[in-house]
This record gives C-alpha cells, structure tokens and sequence, in this order.
C-alpha cells in the first residue's frame, strides 16, 4: 500500500498540535510490534477515565475494531478501515448520527484513531490490479499498536486507583461505624467527657463528606477521623482499665437498681444561697426520699420540652442527639465555654446537659444562667446538688400546669386542640404527690 499524503481533517475541521502528535506516535510503531486488538481494547476501556474517552467513544472504538478482518495488528499491516456512517451506526447499537461524529471527534482527540481524509471526505480504498490495497481512506487504527504499551501501563494504574478508592471507601466505613457506636458507649455508660463536644467534632468532619469525593479527598477525612477516634478509644480504654466499671455485673446492678423503688436514696442537701431551676427548697428537702436513678431520657424531655425547639426535626431520640442539643443551647443562654467544661468536668457531661436543659427551660426566670450555672457546679462539687429534684420539680410544674388547664370553665381542650401530654409512670406520678404532703 502506498504512503498516505493526507494528514489534515476534510472540510471545516481545523487541525491541532495533538492530533500531529497522534500522528507521530502513529508513525512510531516498530513493523515488528504485535497486539492483540481485543486485549488492547480492554486496556482502553480500563484506562478510559485517565484517557478522557467517553463511554459512547468506546462502542465507536469497538465497532471500528471490528471492521478489520484480523485479530492480531502489526506495525507493518493495512490498519485504516473505512466504514460508513451508516455501517458504524448499526454495529454501535443505532446510535445517531450527530452523536456519532461527536464521539469520533472524542476518539481522535484521545489519539486513539488518525483521520485519513479522501479529498472530497469519502471513506474509501483504491485497489490495484492484483486486488491489493494501494490507498484507503477512512479510520487509521494504529495508534492501537503503537501505543498499546501505554495503554496497558495506564490501566494498570487505572486498576490500582480503583482498588485505592475501595480501600479507602472501606476504612471510612469501619471509621464512622467505630467513631457513633464508641460516643454511644461513652455516653450510655457515663464516661466522663465532652461527649456532645466530640459529637459535633464527628459531624465537622463528616460534613466535608461529598457525593462524588475524590479518594484524595476521602483519605483526608479519614486521617482525620482516625485522630478522632484514638482519642475516643484512649478515654474509654483508660476509663475500663481504672476500675471505674465492673462490665456486665455493673449493667445488672444498676438495672435491679433503677427497678427498685424502695432502694437506698440519694444524699442530697438543699443548702445553698440558689435553689435549682424550677425548684424550692422545701421540695429539694422532700426530694432526697427519691431513689439513686440515672433519669431517663424521656423522663428528662417531659420535664424540659424546649430542647426539642432546638433540633430541626423535633426529635430528640438518643442522649447523644441530646448532648448535642445542649451544646447548641449554651450559646443562646450566654454560658461560657469555661464554665460549660467546668459543669462537665464536675457533674459528667449528661447531667450537666440535664442541668442546661432544666436553666433552659425556666430561661425567662433566670437573670445570668451563665452565673446559675456555677453556682449549681459549685454546689455539685460539695456534694449538695444533682439534677434528680431539679427535673422532678418542673415535671411536678408541667402536670399542675396541665391540670389547672384541664379544670378551667369550659372544661378540658377537645383532643384536636390537646398539646403533647406528659407520660409518665405510676411510680413516679406517687413521688411527685408527695411533694405535696
């Protein structure tokens, strides 16, 4: 076959510096080289993302391919094909013809193919006597060839990005699943910490977090996560190591305890120059017959509603959503930072958001909760203060409220005008009509 003149596209197709370099690379196949046009496809579409093809630009590829008769191309081989427009659309699945010459604009601009033009941009090939091909015009697959080593690199390299990605997917996995599940044991198991704090510093990170994250990007949260979470794993390790908790036997204590109304009741003095949130002295002195409980989560919202006012859904389902919503309520009572870590360091950092929730929900009583708020830790710090009569005393106030409501002229509120009523049990309903004997 003879050598090809054209090298520049037909009609208004302008020429680039890239496709000039296609065209060298082209030239610079040894005759000796061989490869497997099938092997090297499946490089290409390995490599197509660092190569800048399309999808679409592939099945074009591909049907190209397909138009040369053997399987093996040599440097020294016929390597233009010269299909028609109409040939190529039928073998890529009936795609149209705009998106046709939009793709095969992509596969040369990828130096995958070389154009060979015909001077009025027919794809064609001249044959001589003997039936051999002197001059065709069409498709010039040997970048193919050439650049087959290339290719194989780049999707090597494609394949090792893949499995880096996975790899990093898997770790921010396990790193999430680790960091909730650890703050949900330091919280469940009142370990002392800013668990509300290290909360919020999880959701920082997090929120960097995007659909489509680059795994540079995804490796970045995750070192920071990791950071994060040996924190969490260092205090709660340090915590089960200092004997502060006996495992399972402790769980059960203190299940049988809060089961028991009749266990031994907590020593509490209601001595001091402010009285809590809600509360009197006399129904802190009437308070210390209550038993030695952790208060539960739902007990604590009934008597401090408010706190939902602060999460946008309204739902405050796990103590670390309320911890959460604690640290977003110091800010709007003027507490600061000092005296918030101070609460935490003194009371744990549940009870001192149960004490936040309780200034929050009498804020409108209470002229400095910055001020109230120490004086309650350094009340705690004596042994003369805990949040049990405190949330006792505004639940009292919450059902008195809903009582008086009910006993107004014109009797109770229709059901569809009733607020969110109060839930609690027998139990404790008979503890807070003692503090009216």
């Amino acid at each position: 076959m003879t050598e090809h003149i054209a090298t520049t596209p037909f009609g208004r197709r302008t020429m680039t510096l890239g496709q000039i370099a296609s065209q060298v690379k082209g030239r610079a196949a040894p005759n000796d080289a061989a490869v497997h046009k099938w092997q090297t496809f499946q490089h290409i579409r390995e490599a197509r993302d660092l190569l800048g093809a399309t999808d679409r630009a592939l099945a074009i590829l591909n049907a190209l391919l397909s138009f040369h008769q053997e399987t093996v191309l040599t440097g020294n081989g016929d390597l233009i094909v010269w299909p028609s427009n109409e040939q190529l659309m039928t073998r890529a699945n009936g795609m149209p013809p705009t998106t046709l010459r939009r793709h095969l604009t992509v596969l040369v601009e990828c130096g995958l193919i070389i154009r060979r033009d015909s001077p009025n941009g027919k794809r064609y090939a001249r044959k001589g006597r003997g039936g051999e091909i002197e001059q065709a015009f069409g498709f010039d697959l040997s970048p193919i060839v050439a650049r087959a080593a290339e290719f194989k690199v780049l999707a090597d390299a494609a394949q090792a990005e893949k499995r880096a990605f996975r790899v990093a997917r898997e770790r921010l996995t396990l790193l999430r699943r680790d960091i909730v599940k650890l703050i949900d044991t330091g919280t469940e198991e009142g370990v002392p910490g800013n668990w509300g704090r290290v909360q919020q510093s999880y959701e920082v990170i997090i929120g960097r977090l995007l659909r489509s994250s680059s795994r540079q990007l995804i490796e970045s949260i995750c070192e920071d996560l990791e950071v994060l979470w040996r924190d969490i794993r260092d205090v709660l390790e340090s915590f089960a190591d200092s004997g502060n908790t006996d495992g399972n036997e402790s769980h059960f204590g203190r299940h049988i305890q809060n089961s028991n109304p009749d266990s031994k009741s907590e020593s509490e003095s209601g001595s001091g120059e402010r009285t809590e949130a809600g509360s009197s002295v006399e129904d802190t002195d009437n308070l210390r017959s209550q038993p030695k409980r952790d208060l539960p989560l739902g007990v604590v919202l009934s008597a401090c509603p408010n706190m939902r006012e602060l999460v946008q859904s309204g739902e405050l389902g796990h103590w670390r959503d309320f911890l959460t919503a604690a640290e977003l309520a110091r800010p709007m009572l003027g507490i600061s930072p000092s005296a918030w870590r101070e609460a935490c360091e003194v009371l744990g950092e549940r009870e001192a958001a149960i004490t936040l929730a309780a200034i929050y929900q009498r804020a409108d009583q209470i002229n400095s909760a910055g001020g109230y708020l120490r004086s309650l830790t350094d009340r705690a710090r004596d042994g003369k203060f805990s949040t049990w009569p405190m949330v006792m005393a505004l639940l009292r106030a919450r059902l008195d409220a809903e009582k008086t409501l009910s006993e107004t002229p014109g009797g109770p509120l229709a059901d569809g005008d009733r607020k969110e009523g109060l839930a609690v049990s027998e139990t404790l309903l008979r503890s807070l009509r003692r503090l009216k004997s």
